[in-house]
Protein backbone atom coordinates (compact mmCIF):
# COMPACT_ATOMS: atom_id res chain seq x y z
CA UNK A 1 0.00 0.00 0.00
CA UNK A 2 1.22 3.50 -0.82
CA UNK A 3 0.04 7.02 -0.23
CA UNK A 4 0.03 9.04 -3.44
CA UNK A 5 -0.80 12.73 -3.80
CA UNK A 6 -3.53 13.25 -6.39
CA UNK A 7 -4.15 16.93 -5.57
CA UNK A 8 -3.34 19.40 -2.82
CA UNK A 9 -4.14 17.72 0.51
CA UNK A 10 -5.79 14.75 -1.25
CA UNK A 11 -4.09 11.38 -1.06
CA UNK A 12 -4.71 7.90 -2.40
CA UNK A 13 -4.68 5.40 0.47
CA UNK A 14 -5.97 2.27 -1.22
CA UNK A 15 -4.84 -1.28 -1.79
CA UNK A 16 -3.40 -2.89 -4.93
CA UNK A 17 -4.38 -6.55 -5.25
CA UNK A 18 -2.30 -8.12 -8.02
CA UNK A 19 -3.63 -11.65 -7.55
CA UNK A 20 -6.22 -13.31 -9.77
CA UNK A 21 -9.23 -12.02 -7.87
CA UNK A 22 -12.62 -13.81 -7.76
CA UNK A 23 -15.28 -11.13 -8.18
CA UNK A 24 -18.97 -11.20 -9.24
CA UNK A 25 -18.52 -14.81 -10.43
CA UNK A 26 -15.62 -13.66 -12.58
CA UNK A 27 -11.86 -14.08 -12.22
CA UNK A 28 -10.04 -10.76 -12.54
CA UNK A 29 -6.93 -11.94 -14.36
CA UNK A 30 -5.31 -8.52 -14.06
CA UNK A 31 -6.19 -8.20 -10.40
CA UNK A 32 -7.79 -5.01 -9.18
CA UNK A 33 -7.12 -1.87 -7.14
CA UNK A 34 -9.28 -0.77 -4.23
CA UNK A 35 -9.06 3.01 -4.18
CA UNK A 36 -9.69 5.03 -1.04
CA UNK A 37 -8.91 8.71 -0.55
CA UNK A 38 -7.82 10.85 2.38
CA UNK A 39 -8.59 14.57 2.29
CA UNK A 40 -6.39 16.22 4.94
CA UNK A 41 -8.41 19.37 5.46
CA UNK A 42 -9.44 21.16 8.65
CA UNK A 43 -12.08 18.43 8.97
CA UNK A 44 -10.17 15.38 7.70
CA UNK A 45 -12.30 13.15 5.50
CA UNK A 46 -11.94 9.66 4.06
CA UNK A 47 -13.83 8.83 0.86
CA UNK A 48 -14.60 5.12 0.54
CA UNK A 49 -12.46 2.32 1.98
CA UNK A 50 -11.13 -1.00 0.66
CA UNK A 51 -12.29 -4.60 0.47
CA UNK A 52 -13.18 -6.09 3.85
CA UNK A 53 -10.31 -8.58 3.47
CA UNK A 54 -7.85 -5.70 3.80
CA UNK A 55 -9.68 -3.59 6.39
CA UNK A 56 -7.14 -3.91 9.19
CA UNK A 57 -4.20 -3.34 6.85
CA UNK A 58 -5.95 -0.28 5.43
CA UNK A 59 -6.46 1.33 8.82
CA UNK A 60 -2.94 0.56 10.00
CA UNK A 61 -1.47 2.20 6.94
CA UNK A 62 -3.84 5.17 7.09
CA UNK A 63 -2.75 5.68 10.71
CA UNK A 64 0.79 6.40 9.54
CA UNK A 65 -0.47 9.62 7.91
CA UNK A 66 -3.24 10.75 10.21
CA UNK A 67 -4.42 9.96 13.71
CA UNK A 68 -7.78 8.25 13.13
CA UNK A 69 -9.16 10.20 16.10
CA UNK A 70 -8.81 13.32 13.94
CA UNK A 71 -10.97 12.01 11.12
CA UNK A 72 -14.27 13.92 11.05
CA UNK A 73 -16.08 12.32 8.12
CA UNK A 74 -16.11 8.98 6.33
CA UNK A 75 -17.94 9.17 3.00
CA UNK A 76 -19.40 5.89 1.75
CA UNK A 77 -20.58 6.23 -1.85
CA UNK A 78 -21.67 2.60 -2.19
CA UNK A 79 -22.20 -0.08 0.46
CA UNK A 80 -20.83 -3.11 -1.39
CA UNK A 81 -18.11 -4.67 0.81
CA UNK A 82 -15.31 -4.19 -1.72
CA UNK A 83 -15.68 -0.45 -1.02
CA UNK A 84 -17.24 -0.20 2.44
CA UNK A 85 -15.46 -3.29 3.80
CA UNK A 86 -12.80 -1.29 5.63
CA UNK A 87 -15.44 0.74 7.45
CA UNK A 88 -15.77 -1.61 10.41
CA UNK A 89 -12.06 -1.40 11.20
CA UNK A 90 -11.88 2.34 10.48
CA UNK A 91 -14.96 3.24 12.51
CA UNK A 92 -13.51 1.48 15.52
CA UNK A 93 -10.32 3.56 15.31
CA UNK A 94 -12.06 6.80 14.33
CA UNK A 95 -14.73 7.22 17.02
CA UNK A 96 -15.27 10.90 16.25
CA UNK A 97 -16.06 10.40 12.56
CA UNK A 98 -19.53 10.90 11.15
CA UNK A 99 -20.46 8.50 8.36
CA UNK A 100 -21.80 10.26 5.26
CA UNK A 101 -24.08 8.36 2.88
CA UNK A 102 -27.53 8.28 1.29
CA UNK A 103 -30.59 7.47 3.36
CA UNK A 104 -30.90 4.01 1.85
CA UNK A 105 -27.32 3.19 2.84
CA UNK A 106 -27.73 3.91 6.54
CA UNK A 107 -29.44 0.70 7.64
CA UNK A 108 -27.28 -1.40 5.35
CA UNK A 109 -24.10 -0.04 6.91
CA UNK A 110 -25.49 -0.32 10.43
CA UNK A 111 -26.39 -3.97 9.92
CA UNK A 112 -23.30 -4.96 7.96
CA UNK A 113 -20.77 -3.45 10.37
CA UNK A 114 -22.68 -3.20 13.68
CA UNK A 115 -22.69 0.60 13.61
CA UNK A 116 -26.07 1.18 15.25
CA UNK A 117 -24.66 3.67 17.75
CA UNK A 118 -22.67 5.73 15.22
CA UNK A 119 -23.52 9.17 13.91
CA UNK A 120 -24.68 9.28 10.29
CA UNK A 121 -25.10 12.29 8.03
CA UNK A 122 -27.70 11.55 5.36
CA UNK A 123 -27.11 13.52 2.17
CA UNK A 124 -29.50 13.99 -0.71
CA UNK A 125 -29.00 14.89 -4.34
CA UNK A 126 -27.24 18.25 -4.61
CA UNK A 127 -26.30 18.56 -0.93
CA UNK A 128 -22.90 20.02 -0.04
CA UNK A 129 -20.58 19.54 2.93
CA UNK A 130 -17.85 21.91 4.09
CA UNK A 131 -14.90 19.84 5.28
CA UNK A 132 -12.70 22.82 6.10
CA UNK A 133 -11.05 24.32 3.04
CA UNK A 134 -12.79 22.03 0.58
CA UNK A 135 -16.45 21.51 -0.27
CA UNK A 136 -17.97 18.18 -1.22
CA UNK A 137 -21.07 17.98 -3.38
CA UNK A 138 -23.14 14.83 -3.55
CA UNK A 139 -25.23 13.46 -6.40
CA UNK A 140 -27.48 10.43 -6.10
CA UNK A 141 -26.93 7.83 -8.83
CA UNK A 142 -29.30 5.00 -7.90
CA UNK A 143 -28.76 1.53 -9.40
CA UNK A 144 -25.21 2.28 -10.57
CA UNK A 145 -24.99 -0.34 -9.58
CA UNK A 146 -27.15 -0.56 -6.46
CA UNK A 147 -29.99 1.61 -5.23
CA UNK A 148 -28.14 3.48 -2.47
CA UNK A 149 -25.23 4.62 -4.65
CA UNK A 150 -24.09 8.24 -4.86
CA UNK A 151 -21.10 10.10 -6.28
CA UNK A 152 -19.00 12.75 -4.53
CA UNK A 153 -17.50 15.83 -6.18
CA UNK A 154 -14.85 18.11 -4.68
CA UNK A 155 -15.80 21.58 -5.90
CA UNK A 156 -12.46 23.36 -5.37
CA UNK A 157 -10.31 20.64 -6.98
CA UNK A 158 -12.90 19.63 -9.59
CA UNK A 159 -12.38 15.96 -8.73
CA UNK A 160 -15.14 13.39 -9.10
CA UNK A 161 -15.15 10.40 -6.73
CA UNK A 162 -17.72 8.12 -8.43
CA UNK A 163 -16.99 4.80 -6.69
CA UNK A 164 -17.65 1.92 -9.16
CA UNK A 165 -18.52 4.24 -12.03
CA UNK A 166 -15.68 4.90 -14.53
CA UNK A 167 -13.61 2.12 -12.92
CA UNK A 168 -11.24 -0.49 -14.34
CA UNK A 169 -10.36 -3.85 -12.84
CA UNK A 170 -6.58 -3.59 -13.05
CA UNK A 171 -3.87 -3.85 -10.41
CA UNK A 172 -2.21 -0.48 -10.96
CA UNK A 173 1.30 -1.64 -10.05
CA UNK A 174 3.05 0.65 -12.55
CA UNK A 175 1.18 3.87 -11.93
CA UNK A 176 -2.14 4.79 -10.47
CA UNK A 177 -2.82 7.27 -13.28
CA UNK A 178 -4.18 6.16 -16.63
CA UNK A 179 -1.97 8.58 -18.54
CA UNK A 180 1.11 6.89 -17.04
CA UNK A 181 -0.04 3.31 -17.67
CA UNK A 182 2.10 2.96 -20.79
CA UNK A 183 -0.82 1.65 -22.83
CA UNK A 184 -4.35 2.59 -23.85
CA UNK A 185 -6.68 1.59 -21.01
CA UNK A 186 -9.84 1.83 -23.13
CA UNK A 187 -10.23 -1.95 -23.45
CA UNK A 188 -10.07 -2.38 -19.67
CA UNK A 189 -12.42 0.57 -19.20
CA UNK A 190 -15.02 -0.83 -21.60
CA UNK A 191 -14.58 -4.34 -20.18
CA UNK A 192 -15.43 -3.10 -16.71
CA UNK A 193 -18.44 -1.19 -18.05
CA UNK A 194 -19.78 -4.28 -19.82
CA UNK A 195 -19.33 -6.55 -16.80
CA UNK A 196 -20.59 -4.28 -14.03
CA UNK A 197 -22.42 -1.23 -15.33
CA UNK A 198 -24.14 -2.29 -18.54
CA UNK A 199 -26.91 -4.35 -16.88
CA UNK A 200 -27.88 -1.03 -15.28
CA UNK A 201 -27.38 1.06 -18.39
CA UNK A 202 -30.79 2.76 -18.13
CA UNK A 203 -29.52 4.57 -15.05
CA UNK A 204 -26.40 5.86 -16.79
CA UNK A 205 -28.70 8.62 -18.08
CA UNK A 206 -29.04 9.84 -14.48
CA UNK A 207 -25.26 9.93 -14.21
CA UNK A 208 -24.81 11.88 -17.43
CA UNK A 209 -27.41 14.40 -16.29
CA UNK A 210 -25.70 14.71 -12.90
CA UNK A 211 -22.41 15.54 -14.58
CA UNK A 212 -23.84 18.30 -16.77
CA UNK A 213 -23.40 20.99 -14.12
CA UNK A 214 -20.05 19.70 -12.82
CA UNK A 215 -16.68 20.81 -14.19
CA UNK A 216 -14.81 17.52 -13.87
CA UNK A 217 -11.05 17.74 -14.30
CA UNK A 218 -10.18 14.40 -12.69
CA UNK A 219 -12.07 11.17 -12.06
CA UNK A 220 -10.92 9.18 -9.03
CA UNK A 221 -12.95 5.95 -9.06
CA UNK A 222 -12.83 3.13 -6.54
CA UNK A 223 -11.25 0.52 -8.82
CA UNK A 224 -8.22 0.85 -11.06
CA UNK A 225 -6.88 3.90 -12.81
CA UNK A 226 -7.43 7.52 -11.87
CA UNK A 227 -8.35 9.54 -14.95
CA UNK A 228 -6.82 13.01 -15.29
CA UNK A 229 -6.64 13.39 -19.09
CA UNK A 230 -9.27 12.84 -21.81
CA UNK A 231 -12.02 13.13 -19.19
CA UNK A 232 -14.75 13.86 -21.73
CA UNK A 233 -13.72 10.81 -23.76
CA UNK A 234 -14.55 8.51 -20.86
CA UNK A 235 -17.82 10.27 -20.06
CA UNK A 236 -18.80 10.07 -23.73
CA UNK A 237 -17.96 6.36 -23.77
CA UNK A 238 -20.49 5.75 -21.02
CA UNK A 239 -23.10 7.76 -22.91
CA UNK A 240 -22.41 5.82 -26.12
CA UNK A 241 -22.22 2.37 -24.54
CA UNK A 242 -25.47 2.90 -22.65
CA UNK A 243 -27.46 4.19 -25.62
CA UNK A 244 -30.17 2.11 -27.27
CA UNK A 245 -28.64 0.12 -30.10
CA UNK A 246 -31.55 -2.00 -31.34
CA UNK A 247 -34.80 -0.69 -32.84
CA UNK A 248 -38.09 -2.11 -34.14
CA UNK A 249 -38.74 -4.48 -31.26
CA UNK A 250 -42.19 -5.91 -30.56
CA UNK A 251 -43.93 -7.02 -27.38
CA UNK A 252 -47.09 -9.11 -27.09
CA UNK A 253 -49.07 -9.03 -23.85
CA UNK A 254 -51.80 -11.59 -23.18
CA UNK A 255 -54.02 -11.60 -20.09
CA UNK A 256 -57.26 -12.71 -18.49
CA UNK A 257 -58.87 -10.76 -15.67
CA UNK A 258 -61.68 -10.86 -13.11
CA UNK A 259 -62.09 -7.27 -11.92
CA UNK A 260 -59.82 -5.58 -14.48
CA UNK A 261 -56.82 -5.33 -12.12
CA UNK A 262 -54.72 -7.64 -14.28
CA UNK A 263 -55.92 -5.64 -17.29
CA UNK A 264 -54.56 -2.52 -15.58
CA UNK A 265 -51.19 -4.22 -15.16
CA UNK A 266 -51.20 -5.08 -18.88
CA UNK A 267 -52.08 -1.49 -19.74
CA UNK A 268 -49.27 -0.12 -17.56
CA UNK A 269 -46.80 -2.46 -19.26
CA UNK A 270 -48.06 -1.36 -22.68
CA UNK A 271 -47.73 2.31 -21.74
CA UNK A 272 -44.17 1.84 -20.56
CA UNK A 273 -43.08 -0.06 -23.67
CA UNK A 274 -44.68 2.43 -26.03
CA UNK A 275 -42.98 5.30 -24.19
CA UNK A 276 -39.75 3.50 -25.03
CA UNK A 277 -40.67 3.18 -28.72
CA UNK A 278 -41.46 -0.52 -28.57
CA UNK A 279 -44.45 -1.67 -30.60
CA UNK A 280 -46.86 -3.38 -28.21
CA UNK A 281 -49.99 -5.47 -28.78
CA UNK A 282 -52.32 -6.45 -25.95
CA UNK A 283 -54.88 -9.27 -26.01
CA UNK A 284 -57.57 -10.39 -23.63
CA UNK A 285 -57.37 -14.11 -24.35
CA UNK A 286 -61.04 -14.60 -23.49
CA UNK A 287 -62.06 -12.14 -26.20
CA UNK A 288 -59.58 -12.92 -28.99
CA UNK A 289 -59.13 -15.83 -31.36
CA UNK A 290 -56.29 -18.05 -30.18
CA UNK A 291 -54.73 -18.27 -33.65
CA UNK A 292 -54.43 -14.46 -33.77
CA UNK A 293 -52.69 -14.40 -30.39
CA UNK A 294 -50.25 -17.16 -31.38
CA UNK A 295 -49.39 -15.35 -34.61
CA UNK A 296 -48.61 -12.20 -32.61
CA UNK A 297 -46.48 -14.17 -30.13
CA UNK A 298 -44.51 -15.74 -32.98
CA UNK A 299 -43.80 -12.27 -34.40
CA UNK A 300 -42.87 -10.74 -31.04
CA UNK A 301 -39.50 -10.31 -29.40
CA UNK A 302 -40.93 -10.44 -25.89
CA UNK A 303 -44.06 -12.11 -24.52
CA UNK A 304 -45.87 -11.25 -21.28
CA UNK A 305 -48.65 -13.51 -20.05
CA UNK A 306 -50.82 -12.78 -17.01
CA UNK A 307 -53.94 -13.81 -15.17
CA UNK A 308 -55.97 -13.04 -12.11
CA UNK A 309 -56.30 -15.89 -9.61
CA UNK A 310 -59.57 -17.61 -8.73
CA UNK A 311 -59.53 -20.50 -6.28
CA UNK A 312 -55.78 -20.98 -6.80
CA UNK A 313 -56.08 -21.27 -10.57
CA UNK A 314 -55.84 -19.42 -13.87
CA UNK A 315 -59.10 -18.00 -15.13
CA UNK A 316 -60.70 -18.16 -18.58
CA UNK A 317 -59.17 -20.01 -21.53
CA UNK A 318 -55.58 -18.84 -21.03
CA UNK A 319 -54.33 -22.27 -19.97
CA UNK A 320 -55.22 -23.69 -23.39
CA UNK A 321 -52.94 -21.12 -24.99
CA UNK A 322 -50.14 -21.92 -22.56
CA UNK A 323 -50.39 -25.61 -23.41
CA UNK A 324 -50.03 -24.81 -27.09
CA UNK A 325 -46.95 -22.62 -26.51
CA UNK A 326 -45.00 -25.62 -25.25
CA UNK A 327 -45.23 -27.14 -28.73
CA UNK A 328 -43.94 -24.06 -30.58
CA UNK A 329 -40.38 -23.04 -31.37
CA UNK A 330 -40.10 -19.67 -29.60
CA UNK A 331 -36.34 -19.67 -29.11
CA UNK A 332 -34.77 -16.26 -28.55
CA UNK A 333 -37.91 -14.58 -27.26
CA UNK A 334 -38.02 -13.04 -23.81
CA UNK A 335 -40.93 -14.19 -21.65
CA UNK A 336 -42.39 -12.98 -18.36
CA UNK A 337 -45.40 -13.88 -16.22
CA UNK A 338 -47.56 -11.39 -14.32
CA UNK A 339 -50.89 -11.05 -12.63
CA UNK A 340 -53.02 -9.45 -9.96
CA UNK A 341 -54.37 -11.32 -6.98
CA UNK A 342 -56.21 -10.78 -3.71
CA UNK A 343 -55.32 -13.83 -1.65
CA UNK A 344 -52.27 -15.84 -2.74
CA UNK A 345 -51.86 -15.51 -6.50
CA UNK A 346 -51.21 -19.12 -7.49
CA UNK A 347 -52.19 -18.46 -11.13
CA UNK A 348 -49.12 -16.30 -11.64
CA UNK A 349 -46.84 -19.14 -10.55
CA UNK A 350 -48.71 -21.64 -12.72
CA UNK A 351 -48.15 -19.37 -15.74
CA UNK A 352 -44.47 -19.18 -14.83
CA UNK A 353 -44.31 -22.99 -14.76
CA UNK A 354 -45.85 -23.20 -18.23
CA UNK A 355 -43.46 -20.59 -19.63
CA UNK A 356 -40.48 -22.48 -18.22
CA UNK A 357 -41.56 -25.48 -20.28
CA UNK A 358 -41.08 -23.46 -23.50
CA UNK A 359 -37.74 -22.63 -25.09
CA UNK A 360 -38.15 -18.92 -24.43
CA UNK A 361 -35.80 -16.89 -22.23
CA UNK A 362 -38.07 -16.77 -19.18
CA UNK A 363 -37.30 -14.04 -16.67
CA UNK A 364 -36.97 -15.06 -13.03
CA UNK A 365 -35.92 -13.17 -9.92
CA UNK A 366 -33.15 -15.70 -9.41
CA UNK A 367 -31.78 -15.06 -12.90
CA UNK A 368 -31.86 -11.29 -12.42
CA UNK A 369 -30.01 -11.40 -9.10
CA UNK A 370 -27.36 -13.79 -10.38
CA UNK A 371 -26.73 -11.87 -13.60
CA UNK A 372 -26.95 -8.28 -12.34
CA UNK A 373 -27.14 -8.19 -8.55
CA UNK A 374 -30.40 -6.22 -8.81
CA UNK A 375 -32.83 -6.87 -5.98
CA UNK A 376 -35.51 -4.38 -7.00
CA UNK A 377 -36.52 -6.31 -10.14
CA UNK A 378 -38.83 -9.28 -9.55
CA UNK A 379 -40.18 -11.95 -11.89
CA UNK A 380 -42.89 -13.06 -12.13
CA UNK A 381 -44.57 -9.72 -11.47
CA UNK A 382 -47.10 -10.20 -8.68
CA UNK A 383 -49.48 -7.31 -7.94
CA UNK A 384 -51.88 -7.48 -5.03
CA UNK A 385 -55.22 -5.91 -5.98
CA UNK A 386 -54.88 -2.78 -8.15
CA UNK A 387 -51.49 -1.60 -9.41
CA UNK A 388 -50.65 1.58 -7.51
CA UNK A 389 -47.83 3.08 -5.46
CA UNK A 390 -45.18 0.42 -4.72
CA UNK A 391 -47.06 -2.10 -6.86
CA UNK A 392 -46.77 0.20 -9.86
CA UNK A 393 -43.05 0.65 -9.23
CA UNK A 394 -42.67 -3.12 -9.28
CA UNK A 395 -44.28 -3.23 -12.74
CA UNK A 396 -42.12 -0.38 -14.02
CA UNK A 397 -38.88 -1.95 -12.76
CA UNK A 398 -39.69 -5.24 -14.52
CA UNK A 399 -40.73 -3.47 -17.73
CA UNK A 400 -37.57 -1.39 -17.70
CA UNK A 401 -35.44 -4.51 -17.29
CA UNK A 402 -37.04 -6.20 -20.30
CA UNK A 403 -36.85 -2.99 -22.32
CA UNK A 404 -33.12 -2.81 -21.75
CA UNK A 405 -32.71 -6.44 -22.78
CA UNK A 406 -34.60 -5.70 -25.99
CA UNK A 407 -32.90 -2.45 -26.92
CA UNK A 408 -29.28 -3.32 -26.23
CA UNK A 409 -27.13 -5.41 -28.52
CA UNK A 410 -24.57 -6.19 -25.78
Amino acid sequence: MNKIDIAKDIYWVGKIDDREVPFHRLILAKGTTYNAYLLKTAKPTVIDTVDMEFGREFVEYLSEFIDPNDIQYIVINHTEPDHSGGLAALAGRAPNATIVCTELAVNELKEMYKLHSRNFLVVKDGDTLDIGGKTLKFKETPYLHTEETMITYCIEDKILFPCDIFSTHVATTGSLFADEAGHDITEDFVGYYNAIIHPHRRYVRTLIQALEDLDVRMIAPSHGYILRTDIQKYIDLYATLSANTVDNKRVTIVYTTIKNNTKKVAEQLKHFFEENQIQTTVFNSDKTDKAEIIASIQAADAVWIGSSTKYADIIGNLEELLMDLKELNLEGKIAAAFGSYGWSGEAIEVIQDYLLQTNMNVQTTSQVIKSTGMTHVEFPVRVRFAPKNEQSKKIEHAAAFVTDLLQSAI
